[in-house]
């Protein structure tokens, strides 16, 4: 069996996956996530400022602001975007897989699971970004005409000339723009468990994050994130302490 969780060592967030080897044994494998356990806001808004204006800017905050997975984030069109109604549509995904050995790019109208299939509110900062984008897209297929790349216009994620951002160029791109910056080391996929980490710090359950983050069963978000949602608890002890207590108060005098 194996499981997951979040679990802080020397002051950063790593993954721990647990598992049974061949011989019977339990083992744990961790993973450092290059996010510190205190002071993520901040690292978050560091990272905001190294991406803007480049082409990662749009998935890394999409995916820092609703866990997208990398296929979800390539995945998203412009018609899965209401800006009326203020929501968007996970509903598509763009991924990698690898066919007698060669790289293969998979667009198709399905996602990872059933449940990651899910309509989210659309956040204001995130839709002044949206609007950004596709007012510059529409600048780019006018200046470049007929060089431009007409066969992902309805696609979000796509550079100066409309060709869809492979999901290697987001994880490669990343590591170059964090060295630039001297950021910390983090992997694409970390910006999801910081989106969750962030969610379970400011009080939303477990239940509300699987919904947001789209896991297929409750269980996959407890056992990776139950060990973060613990200081929820020593809060709400902390609640019940200031307010009851077992001894009586003396009077004064």
């Amino acid at each position: 069996m194996v499981k997951g969780s979040v679990q802080e060592k020397g002051g950063y967030l790593h993954t721990v996956i647990s598992y049974t080897d061949k011989d019977g044994k339990r083992k744990q494998k961790w993973q450092s996530t290059g996010l510190t356990a205190k002071g993520n806001k901040r690292k978050a808004q560091e990272l905001f400022e190294a991406v803007k204006g480049d082409l990662l800017e749009v998935p890394v905050i999409l995916s820092a602001f609703y866990g997208l997975r990398r296929s979800e984030a390539l995945g998203l069109k412009w018609s899965a975007i209401d800006f009326e109604q203020k929501t968007l549509c996970i509903k598509h995904t763009v991924c990698r897989i690898s066919v007698d050995g060669k790289d293969v790019i998979v667009r198709k109208d399905t996602t990872k699971n059933k449940t990651s299939l899910r309509t989210l509110p659309l956040i204001p900062d995130v839709e002044k970004l949206l609007l950004k984008a596709k007012k510059q897209q529409e600048s780019n297929r006018r200046k470049c005409r007929n060089a431009y790349n007409k066969e992902f216009l309805d696609y979000v994620c796509v550079d100066d000339m409309g060709n869809l951002l492979r999901p290697d160029y987001l994880s490669q791109h990343l590591q170059t723009v964090l060295k630039r910056n001297n950021l910390k080391h983090i992997r694409y996929h970390d910006l999801r468990h910081s989106c969750a980490s962030l969610l379970l710090a400011n009080g939303v359950s477990l239940k509300e994050i699987q919904d947001w983050l789209g896991h297929s069963d409750f269980s996959i978000t407890a056992n990776i994130y139950s060990h973060l949602e613990y200081g929820a608890k020593v809060k709400s002890a902390n609640k019940i302490a200031e307010n009851l207590s077992l001894e009586e108060k003396t009077k004064d005098g």
